[in-house]
């Protein structure tokens, strides 16, 4: 069931005062998924799942290491061949290397990098089902991101340490395997027409620029709202909870860059502490955040800023009331106001819960209209835009639209994917599907169509788990505590007809 109505606690308020914006309310399973959709005058159309690629959990990358992805994906070579298939090459981003999973404890010195892949890819015919391997992914090796130094990033969290690149606070463990190095919880990878990129974090919700190689060029620190901070100083591990700013594993997830290379863009996962409420589903308020990079590519502020209400939902799906944000995952800009936002319950493999597929979509976003929150009433420390998980009154939010039904039972089975939470197997849909990419379609009878992919990330969950010199065993665990198949790496491959001055903007 679908409704527009906020958290329990916050129902009667909202009857009280209906000209209030609240986020969308999932309490049973969503299913539905929409074929047309028009948002902002502007038309898209989701003509569905045409493949889907796996690539296995046991795969070890250029260092001999465990290869986890997918958190952020770029590519960087797309063409179609002389028969309709299509070739190219992939960026992926790993997250910051295996952390509390199987037998490993907290987290490890995992040297933070990019992957590379080569690409093939042949659509499912109309009509047509098979299994997941219309499209291949194969490693062609990587490199590590780097500090100004040449000492790696690691995936070790800082605890309280903290060291100073230019003004921004960076997470560094200072002693143990850490050392000095800067701590990285990469999640998002958003790339430059010169081939360098911004990564985002989860630790101290910085934005980091590396150029093509991986090495560091610059920092954009978070406004001091979004900066965690505790008793007055910074706090950027992610097991502190921070008094105010972004809340723990919950920093940048979403980072993009406008088709024009202009305007560099940020999304929260989910609501800032002090735009948070007591429970899960009142911090469905998230905050973006727009940069000027045309001259500057590492800028001191934003230059606008607004609020995206993320839908909550039932994590039981049994009607009752909501309990949870369907945090988003993953930000694609596809103009300079119009975006992709994949927002997502915790369902899934690797999940270790029988809880079913409730809310797992691609949102259409659109901030023409909405405010612009950026300047220091908003964004000085401890500055709230959502006291107590709502809305202030006056502030429009980013509009919104669901345009991909990512638990869609039917369109999943074309490529042999299901959502049997409750005994998950090898083709289980995976809890964390976190990563975008958009690529044109290159037909000559649709101009205007392009291919979506969605990118799981696996959390290095293998029962054949390395990282340097530690073996690990993470297989994830069904419900009732047995291993069960490792949890691949899943691509899937959506067809969609944009308008025809997005779709224009993508070509290679």
């Amino acid at each position: 069931m679908k409704s527009f109505a906020c958290a329990a606690s916050l129902l009667a308020l909202l009857l009280a005062a209906p000209a209030l914006a609240a986020p969308a309310v999932y309490l049973t399973p969503d299913m539905a998924s929409p074929k047309a959709v028009s948002l902002g005058g502007a038309s898209f159309v989701n003509h569905g799942l045409v493949g889907a690629g796996r690539l296995a959990a046991s795969t070890r990358d250029f260092r001999g290491d465990t290869l986890g992805s997918f958190s952020g994906m770029a590519v960087t070579e797309w063409r179609r061949t002389a028969d309709g298939a299509y070739e190219g090459k992939l960026l992926t981003l790993p997250d910051r290397g295996p952390n509390g999973v199987g037998t490993v404890a907290g987290t490890t010195p995992y040297d933070n990098r990019v992957h590379a892949f080569d690409l093939a890819f042949r659509p499912l015919a109309d009509g047509a089902s098979g299994v997941a391997e219309q499209l291949t992914l194969t490693p062609t090796g990587g490199f590590l991101l780097k500090d100004d130094k040449g000492h790696a990033f690691t995936g070790m969290d800082p605890g309280e340490g903290v060291v100073f690149c230019g003004q921004a606070a960076c997470p560094s463990a200072l002693t143990g395997p850490g050392g000095f190095r800067i701590s990285l919880d990469g999640e998002a990878l958003a790339r430059l027409a010169d081939g360098g990129f911004y990564v985002g974090d989860e630790y101290a919700a910085n934005i980091y620029r590396f150029d093509a190689h991986g090495a560091l060029k610059g920092v954009i620190a978070p406004v001091a709202a979004v900066s965690p901070r505790k008793y007055g100083r910074p706090a950027l591990s992610s097991e502190i909870k921070p008094q105010s700013g972004r809340r723990p594993n919950q920093g940048f997830e979403g980072v993009a860059v406008s088709p024009d290379g202009k305007r560099l863009f940020a999304l929260l996962q989910s609501a800032a502490v002090q735009d948070s409420g007591e429970s899960d589903a009142e911090r469905a308020v998230a905050r973006l955040f727009v940069y000027d990079i045309e001259k500057n590519p590492t800028p001191d502020a934003p230059i606008a800023e607004y609020a995206l209400e993320l839908p909550v939902l039932r994590t039981k799906g049994d009607g009752g009331a909501p309990d949870k944000v369907a945090a988003q995952s993953e930000l694609l800009a596809l103009s300079d106001h119009q975006f992709l936002v994949l927002a997502r319950d915790g369902a899934g493999l690797g999940s270790g819960s029988a809880r079913p597929a409730v809310y797992r979509s691609v949102l259409l976003v659109d901030t023409a209209g909405a405010t612009n929150l950026a300047g220091a009433k908003n964004d000085a420390a401890g500055a709230a835009i959502a006291p107590g998980g709502v809305l202030a009154p006056g502030v429009v939010p980013a509009s919104q639209a669901q345009l991909i039904n990512l638990a869609d039972r039917a369109e999943l089975a074309r490529v042999g994917v299901n959502l049997d939470n409750a005994a998950p197997n090898a083709a289980t849909l995976p809890e964390k599907l976190e990563s975008l990419a958009i690529i044109p379609a290159l037909d000559p009878a649709a101009p205007n169509d392009v291919f979506l992919l969605v990118g799981s990330d696996n959390d290095f969950q293998t029962a054949r788990g390395k990282v340097g010199e530690l073996a690990f065993d993470a297989a994830p665990k069904a419900p009732e505590g047995a291993s069960t198949a490792d949890n691949d790496s899943l691509v899937l491959v959506y067809r969609l007809t944009l308008p025809a001055d997005l779709a224009a903007q993508r070509r290679f």
